[in-house]
């Protein structure tokens, strides 16, 4: 191994819904020397619980499977799913599961707090997001309202990367970027909001001290991980504040990640405050922002709608007038909680591969609409997109995305990009460089270059026009 490294090696950590990923990171090249996988479980009936107990656990087996690598390790970074309300007591054990970020269980308790303190334009200037069902705000409140014994005993809250930082270092420790998705971290004063954390019934002694960026949460002091014992532990951030890390963006660069929701996000030098809750105004890992919307219908309901035809999900038709939408799951971007997936302008030369195509279509649509909020008005309307996520590989996302974008398309070579994120972190701290500085280096934005395709613009009407012609179906 000490062959294959030119400098120290970092470790990345990318802890998600379904699993932790690791990955050894050569600091100075980039090169991923060893990786490791454990698997997470999810249950909670009509909720989305886990355990973070597990989290721990399957961050064990993944640096394991790393091997001697991670016990070489200099400096390390956790990125993780964001949102997710983890209670300790005062023992530091878990009151209850954790509350992740898809439990849309919260959405009266959502609502209640826009509507009590102030609406949504109120929220979106103080704290740069309007608070949704996946926010922690909302989730304590759900916890107050539904459990209040476990609220009771609740001696401190965490977002999940900060529970693995916590216990790896013994510090409480957050930073901006994953702090702004809670909700009572207010993006105007980039500070924790007494009057939102009053209102809710949480003491500010209850929630971590929010790093600087470029700052250390402290070092590993546990003894039951195979990391070596004063390796440098990074604050880390939230999993698309690590990915953004993970691609070295600069301001401008617009990012589309297909998986089995769909994102599209950008850094941004301003401040954002969306008052339509379409954007969500994060701050980054870096100092400056990234406005981010999603949406909860991408890869999984389009393979639906395959599987439905009978068809290989590349078996697509272009041409045709029919219009889907394909919001199986309800959606958030547009605000349709209730909707079901419409399809309108069948023909009797309506083919399954036009029918297939429309999926796309109207899957891509939903992410490009919010595309138009996320970037800075002086953003370049040619930039390339950067595609990523599992979708990214497939022709027919990657064609769909540039007829309706109109844009040239990269699909970064890189992989595991929130836990490349983390390793940049890990690295930018251990080196004294900026961790976006690092990635470009690193070269983790490089890939397959496709030319800008002409915008279809007739598609692009069609759907606008039967998503507005829609309104009252898909509010049902």
């Amino acid at each position: 191994m000490g062959a294959q490294s030119a400098g120290p090696l970092v470790v990345g950590v990318d802890s998600s819904t379904q699993s932790t990923k690791a990955l050894v990171v050569d600091a100075d090249t980039g090169a991923v020397l060893a990786r490791g996988q454990a698997p997470h479980t999810v249950g909670g009936g009509e909720g989305k619980e886990s355990d973070p107990g597990q989290w721990w656990r399957a961050l064990g087996e993944a640096l394991a499977q790393c091997g001697e690598a991670a016990r070489q390790a200099s400096a390390l970074s956790v990125g993780g799913q964001q949102h997710g309300l983890v209670t300790l007591d005062a023992a530091g054990a878990p009151v209850r599961p954790a509350l992740l970020w898809n439990d849309v269980r919260p959405a009266p308790q959502s609502e209640r707090l826009i509507a009590e303190l102030g609406g949504a334009r109120a929220w979106a200037e103080r704290v740069g997001s309007v608070p949704g069902p996946a926010f922690t705000v909302a989730k304590w409140a759900w916890l107050r309202e539904h459990e209040p014994a476990a609220a009771e005993s609740t001696a401190a809250v965490r977002l999940p990367h900060d529970y693995l930082v916590e216990r790896l270092t013994g510090e409480a420790v957050t930073d901006r970027g994953d702090a702004s998705g809670t909700g009572w971290w207010a993006s105007r004063t980039e500070s924790y909001d007494q009057r939102i954390l009053d209102h809710v019934g949480l003491p500010a002694g209850a929630l971590p001290r929010v790093a600087r960026p470029g700052e250390a949460a402290g070092t590993v002091h546990a003894e039951d991980l195979p990391l070596p014992r004063g390796a440098l532990v990074a604050a880390g951030t939230g999993d698309n504040m690590a990915a953004a890390l993970g691609l070295g963006l600069r301001p401008g660069q617009p990012v589309l990640s297909l998986g089995t929701s769909g994102t599209v996000y950008a850094v941004a030098t301003r401040r954002p405050t969306d008052p339509t809750g379409t954007v969500a105004g994060f701050a980054d890992a870096r100092g400056d922002w990234l406005p981010l919307a999603c949406t909860l219908n991408c890869t999984l309901a389009v393979d639906r709608v395959a599987a439905l035809l009978g068809r290989d999900r590349e078996a697509v038709e272009e041409g045709g007038e029919v219009v889907m939408l394909p919001f199986l799951d309800g959606e958030r971007t547009p605000n349709l909680p209730g909707a079901s997936g419409l399809v309108h302008g069948l023909r009797h030369d309506t083919t399954p591969g036009r029918l297939l195509q429309a999926a796309y279509d109207g899957a891509v649509f939903a992410l490009l609409q919010a595309l138009d909020r996320v970037l800075d008005a002086d953003a370049a309307s040619d930039a390339p997109l950067l595609l990523i996520g599992g979708g990214a590989r497939g022709r027919a996302w990657r064609e769909t995305v540039r007829r309706l974008s109109g844009r040239p398309v990269v699909v970064p070579e890189a992989q595991e990009l929130v836990a490349l994120g983390a390793a940049a972190q890990a690295a930018g701290l251990l080196l004294g460089e900026d961790p976006a500085a690092v990635a470009r280096r690193w070269g983790t934005a490089r890939g397959a270059e496709f030319e800008a395709r002409p915008r279809d613009g007739a598609a692009w009407d069609r759907l606008t026009a039967t998503l507005a012609d829609g309104a009252a179906l898909l509010r049902s």
